[in-house]
Order: C-alpha cells, then sequence, then structure tokens
C-alpha cells in the first residue's frame, strides 16, 4: 500500500528512535518509567480497573505491557472520545470486546449522562465484592493524551452528588499535552464502603511495536507532536484518508464555496488559534461560520486532488505525488503565504487542529479485528 512509503519515512525520527526495519519504536521518558512501576503495584491491590483507551485507536491506545495484569482484573474498557469516532465502525469494536467477553462502553468524558453509564457499570462489576469489603479501589489507567484526568474530574462532580463524602474532593489537573499528570493520586468518591479512585500519569510502552501504531499514537496526540514532527504526522493522515477514500465520500461539497471570499476579507492572515477555543471570548456568529466554510473548502480541496488523482494509489510513488499535491492546495486553502519558511509546517499544525477537533468529521483508525 502507498502509506508504506510514508511509514518509512518517518523512521529514525526525533528522540522515538524509529528502527530502520520498522520494529519497535524506543521512547520512554524517566517519569514513564517511574510511573509504571508504581502502576504495577497498585494493580495488585486495585479492586477494578477502569482503562482509558482512544475511541478513535481502540486497538492502538492500548498499553501493551500492562494488558496481561490488566486481563487479569476486574475491568471495564471506556473508549472515550467517541463524538470523535465514526460511530459504525466504533459498535463493531464493542461487538468485537463483548466476543472476547470483556466489558468495553464509549464515552465522552464531558458528558454526565456518559459517564454515569460508566459509573453504572463498574458499580455492578464490583457489587460481588461491596458486601465483603469496606474499602474498594478503581484504577484509572491508560496512556497520554486519552483523557483520565477529565474523566476523573467528571466522576467527582457525579459522585458528590449521589455518595455523602467526608471531605472536599480535589479535581484533577487536565492538559492539553501528553504528560499532565505526572503522579498517582487517589480521590475518594464515595463512603459506606469507601471508594476510591486512582488517577495515573499515562504511560506508553518502553517499545511501540510498529511504527504505524506509534503514528496512530502521535496523530491522536498521546506522543508529543514535536518528536514526531507535523509534517510525518499529517502525511500518514492524508494517505491513510487516500487509501480509504475518504474524501470521496465529500462529493456533495464538490461545487466551491463562495461566500468565504466575504469572510476571508476580513481575516486575510488565518492563524491556528482562530479556530482553538478562546477562554476569554467566547466565538461569535462570524467566527462560526468562517471555520464552518473553512472546513468546507478543506473537505472539497482533498476531495477534488482525490478523486482527479489519475496514479495507481497503491504505488508508494504516486501515492507520495498526490500527497504532495494536497499539500500545495491546502496551503491555498488555509491562505499560508508560499514565501513562508515555515509553510509546510503551517500546513501541518492547522490541518492537525481541524482533524483533532473533530471538525473534519469522526473516524476510526484501528481495523477492527475479523473474528
Amino acid at each position: 500500500m502507498g502509506k508504506k512509503g510514508i511509514i518509512k519515512k518517518a523512521m529514525e525520527v526525533g528522540e522515538i528512535g524509529f528502527s530502520k526495519d520498522g520494529g519497535a519504536i524506543n521512547w520512554f521518558p524517566g517519569h514513564m518509567a517511574a510511573a509504571t512501576r508504581a502502576i504495577r503495584s497498585r494493580l495488585k491491590l486495585s479492586d477494578l480497573v477502569i482503562e482509558v483507551r482512544d475511541a478513535r485507536i481502540p486497538f492502538s491506545s492500548a498499553n501493551q505491557d500492562l494488558q496481561p495484569q490488566l486481563s487479569a482484573k476486574r475491568r471495564v474498557i471506556a473508549l472515550n472520545k467517541k463524538d470523535l469516532a465514526n460511530s459504525n465502525v466504533l459498535n463493531k469494536w464493542v461487538r468485537y470486546f463483548d466476543s472476547c467477553k470483556q466489558d468495553c462502553l464509549p464515552i465522552s468524558a464531558h458528558s454526565r449522562s456518559s459517564v454515569r453509564k460508566l459509573l453504572d457499570l463498574v458499580e455492578l462489576k464490583l457489587k460481588e465484592v461491596i458486601s465483603r469489603e469496606p474499602t474498594l479501589l478503581v484504577m484509572v489507567v491508560g496512556v497520554p493524551n486519552v483523557g483520565k484526568s477529565a474523566l476523573i474530574n467528571s466522576i467527582h462532580q457525579i459522585a458528590s452528588t449521589r455518595f455523602p463524602l467526608q471531605e472536599k474532593m480535589k479535581r484533577a489537573t487536565v492538559g492539553p499535552l501528553p504528560g499532565v499528570t505526572q503522579d498517582i493520586a487517589g480521590y475518594k468518591i464515595a463512603h459506606q464502603p469507601s471508594i476510591y479512585v486512582l488517577d495515573t500519569p499515562g504511560v506508553l510502552v518502553p517499545n511501540i511495536p510498529n511504527i504505524e501504531i506509534g503514528l496512530k499514537l502521535a496523530l491522536a496526540g498521546s506522543v508529543k507532536d514535536s518528536v514526531v514532527g507535523e509534517d510525518r504526522i499529517v502525511q500518514y493522515l492524508l494517505t491513510v484518508l487516500n487509501t480509504r477514500g475518504t474524501p470521496l465520500h465529500w462529493k456533495h461539497l464538490a461545487n466551491p464555496i463562495e461566500e468565504t471570499t466575504q469572510i476571508s476579507e476580513d481575516k486575510p492572515d488565518y492563524n491556528p488559534k482562530d479556530i482553538r477555543p478562546k477562554m476569554k471570548k467566547l466565538p461569535d456568529a462570524s467566527d462560526l461560520l468562517y471555520v464552518k466554510d473553512l472546513v468546507a473548502e478543506v473537505r472539497h480541496a482533498l476531495y477534488v486532488t482525490l478523486s482527479e488523482f489519475g496514479g495507481n494509489i497503491e504505488d508508494e510513488n504516486d501515492m507520495e505525488c498526490l500527497v504532495e499535491h494536497q499539500y500545495e492546495v491546502l496551503q491555498k486553502v488555509l491562505r499560508i503565504p508560499h514565501k513562508s519558511s515555515e509553510s509546510r509546517l503551517m500546513v501541518s499544525k492547522k490541518f492537525l487542529t481541524l482533524f483533532r477537533s473533530g471538525k473534519l468529521g469522526s473516524f476510526v483508525l484501528d481495523d477492527v479485528p475479523e473474528s
């Protein structure tokens, strides 16, 4: 497949250390090694584990080194960020986990109703031990940036209305970058019996099994962009979209967007910060329209470039030419000056922002295993 060529170009990059034969990826900061040891020791004491994974990469976002211990415990797999994942494919993953007799639930950590369903499932799983254990430990684990701390904060909010608590609870630290939580902390969420939720830092395995899994983790934000490089991440994303024919489903946007011209005159120099939520100023109608039309133009551009592509999508060289052409088109759509020395980097950052925010649509990057 054409994406093999893109994957090869991601080798030997930065701190991750991609190997030439496409094998293991070595990237294991010191704090992750210490955190992994602490997690292993606390897993022995936990009564149930909530393993949080990214709904867009249900397999790739699993910490394979911890799987033997996790599978031996009462476990619920929470597929977080379900709003960013294709629901049809996600349902197939749920059925797959069900066939493996593994409890699995798609959630959105910022949705109370979604988290309540998770808590109900956790209580059901703990029901058989609640009667004989005065204190129960629920451990939350997962790779970086899958939303563990956001989930714990939601659990706190719900638990404070459901159970009588003896002390004011502390919120977990939430940040947009992987590695924000760098210690293990316990949070009491219930009394009689006492139930504690243990938050843990996100940890990757010492060796990521293959380069494509590493690229998927980078695409989902579990690895810092600077480690792999935004350019290589976007090359991989475009290759996957082209290989799956995803832009061809955007045929209804085949007509150029004319309404954007007037809005673009007001904002000739487009900045990635324009589409990020601002804390001090809420977006007004014109801002929302601007982003909506920008997304329509991006999708339209990718549809046109793929539909008019005359090469062999399975050929690595042809795929590389297509991706390079799409970069050129995206540079125009995103209003990036051609003479800018960092124009390619700017294209990559803006395109990644649109993808990760869900503006381009919902995707599941991992294929469902054959039953």
